[in-house]
């Protein structure tokens, strides 16, 4: 495309894109914002250094003058988005990137595979954290994919609302909180299980965590209390009947004085799992597999269409709106779009508005956009936490039906203005 519209002289018409979902994975009743700070750091750090163009020279990819172009490549429009940790509905311009055709169009895929990846992985851990109802959740996920995407799948789920991770790449790299476990090989390592857990407590103290079913649960809580005391930090439990156990467990550790040890369960948790310990005596859920896979939803289908385009090159070119009109649901709305969310008199959300000309006075003070770069320097980096505590506001200020973790519809319309 970028070759193409450099030899018909269109490459320079100022353009907008819109990242956008035409619908939130099924059964799911809001989405989340996830990955818009390595959106940041991708688009300030995109450039085609000389191997890539000796590859894109020596594969016959783009012709002289295309490579000629990339090499000087550098990202110097205009981005606006939807903060990070706020949540989005169908049709929502979750971000706009404006700039000439081909330094925008050349973003589509780094903008969507992040968005898409964390996104998803955000809406699973809020689906998760409101299942928790309060509780500490740990994301534990970096075994169960890539290796670089565990990384991103524990800022994501940070975003969302999990407390922690075992990830210490995350944690190093994002100044996320880091917590672990031993894993079953630590005591297989030892000639029995009392050597293993007086191991363990040698070297970390009481307030460490036992793992307490590699054989009998029962017998490993007794001996767990023994050695460490009754001030031992956790057990952990993975696997089993996590219901039934808890409970007992809580029994035996409070019998043995250890009032305050706490309980941590793994094994295989998605929100569903999660929600159906609410009544156990659980401290803390470990969860794996289902986050770092969107519980079901591994992709947010977010896409990235031209929406408005100058008909030349000039700066001054008016934009006039474009839009695709495809068969079978996917088409588009042409024009450069605001939007923001309508409340009730109680202050709930109750519409996400979307429109192109101008913005009503009762929602000009409740537009969502931000601007995120301008003339491609980045205005808008924040801490992480700030985008975790906006997702907890956001999540709040919507109708109550959004926390049910059963299947239905997006919790808010998206009315077109």
């Amino acid at each position: 495309m970028l070759q193409a519209a450099l030899r018909a002289g269109s490459a320079g018409r100022r353009s907008v894109f819109e990242v956008f979902t035409r619908r939130l994975p099924e059964g799911r009743r809001y989405g989340v914002v996830a990955g818009t700070g390595r959106v940041l750091d991708a688009v300030e750090n995109f450039r085609f250094d000389a191997p890539v163009l000796e590859f894109l020279a020596e594969q016959r990819i783009v012709d002289g003058p295309t490579l000629d172009w990339l090499a000087d490549y550098r990202f110097r429009g205009d981005i606006w988005g939807y903060p990070e940790g706020e949540v989005y509905f169908p049709g929502s311009p979750i971000m706009r990137v404006e700039g000439t055709f081909a330094e925008a169009v050349l973003l589509e895929t780094v903008i969507l595979s992040i968005l898409n990846h964390d996104s998803a992985v955000a809406a699973a851990a809020s689906r998760m954290s409101v299942a928790a109802g309060g509780r500490p959740l740990i994301e534990m996920g970096a075994r169960r994919t890539h290796e670089l995407a565990a990384v991103a799948a524990a800022r994501a789920a940070y975003v969302g609302g999990f407390t922690s991770t075992s990830d210490l790449a995350a944690g190093f790299r994002y100044n996320i909180p880091t917590v672990g476990t031993s894993a079953h090989a630590f005591t297989l390592l030892h000639d029995s299980e009392r050597d293993a857990f007086r191991a363990q407590v040698d070297s970390l103290g009481g307030g460490t965590t036992l793992l307490v079913d590699t054989f009998d649960v029962t017998e490993a809580v007794r001996m767990a209390v023994e050695i460490a005391g009754p001030d031992l930090g956790a057990v952990r439990i993975d696997s089993g009947d996590l219901l039934l156990l808890a409970h007992r467990v809580r029994q035996q550790l409070d019998d043995l004085g250890a009032t305050k040890t706490r309980i941590v369960v793994t094994s295989d948790l998605d929100e569903y799992a999660i929600a159906s310990l609410a009544a156990a005596p659980v401290d803390a859920y470990g969860v794996g597999t289902q986050l770092v896979t969107g519980s079901g939803h591994p992709t947010c289908s977010m896409v990235y269409k031209l929406v408005a385009r100058a008909d030349s090159d000039g700066a001054d070119a008016p934009l006039r709106p474009v839009a695709k009109k495809s068969m079978g649901g996917k088409s588009s709305i042409g024009g450069r779009k605001w939007a923001a969310r309508r409340v009730d008199a109680d202050g709930v959300a109750e519409a996400e508005v979307v429109g192109t000309g101008p913005v009503p006075q009762e929602l000009a003070g409740r537009q969502l956009a931000v601007e995120l770069v301008r003339a491609g320097e980045v205005v808008a980096r924040e801490p992480l936490d700030a985008a975790r505590d906006r997702h907890a506001r956001a999540r709040a200020g919507l109708p109550m039906s959004a926390m049910q973790l059963s299947r239905g519809e997006a919790v808010l319309p998206t009315e077109y203005a």
